[in-house]
């Protein structure tokens, strides 16, 4: 897979250093920055964007990111006879595949994991931003007995402060999945959260298909897609 180690312009130099780190280091897998990708962003992030086209678009990026992040899954050999009588001496994952997306927008990502892994075992995470503290709260969780044997596919299509991947990471290790074992699938990430998961968790994998310039003063980001969940399941009227 080819990896662009140049961040979008507009972050700032720590953070620029720290991301330029990371992808070198082959913890944030960037999906290639082709033409074909930022068309598609470019149709996602009009405002004027309908539902359909929205929902559309948007699963072709997300196929993307899936087929990148059961790449760094752990294969092992096996072998099968060919209609020709040959033996093909190929791979299969190692462990079985868990999805787990965060309630609510992440499960935006769940049908196309679905469609491309039939028989996936999927996994639930709700966390959401306390009114008065500002701080991610766990409302409800439902995990298969034996997540800590799967690769672990942790589904949000956006990471911006970082808190709510966080406190996702926090519930699968509290579960016995191993950090090695979890790859974190987000569309679109702020330097800033990329930064917050790697202070806590270095060695995590996280693939994205954008690195945005910054978050604004109220953690919006920027140039961003507005509210992905609401975009994609139609409660957010384009303006």
């Amino acid at each position: 897979m080819t990896i662009t180690a140049t961040p979008p312009a507009g972050i700032t130099n720590d953070i620029t250093n720290d991301i330029t780190n990371d992808i070198t280091n082959s913890t944030v897998h960037l999906l290639p920055q082709t033409r074909q990708l930022r068309a598609l962003h470019t149709i996602i992030r009009d405002r004027n964007c309908d539902l359909e086209r929205f929902v559309t678009t948007s699963g072709r990026i997300i196929r993307q990111l899936v087929e990148t992040a059961l790449d760094l899954l752990p294969f092992e050999p096996s072998g099968v006879q060919t209609p020709v009588g040959q033996t093909y001496h190929g791979l299969r994952p190692a462990k079985p595949i868990c999805g787990v997306p965060v309630v609510r927008a992440g499960e935006s990502m769940e049908h196309e994991l679905r469609a491309m892994s039939p028989g996936v075992r999927i996994g639930k995470i709700l966390i959401q931003r306390d009114k008065v503290t500002k701080l991610p709260r766990l409302y409800y969780s439902a995990l298969p007995a034996d997540i800590d044997r799967h690769s672990v596919l942790l589904l949000d299509p956006m990471l911006a402060t970082g808190g709510t991947a966080l406190a996702a990471i926090e519930v699968l290790l509290a579960h016995g999945v191993a950090e090695d074992d979890i790859v974190f699938v987000t569309l679109l990430s702020a330097p800033e959260g990329i930064d917050a998961v790697h202070a806590r968790h270095p060695n995590l994998r996280i693939v994205t298909s954008a690195i945005e310039e910054r978050l604004n003063e109220n953690a919006y980001m920027i140039p961003g897609i507005g509210d992905f969940g609401d975009r994609y399941f139609g409660t957010d009227v384009p303006r």
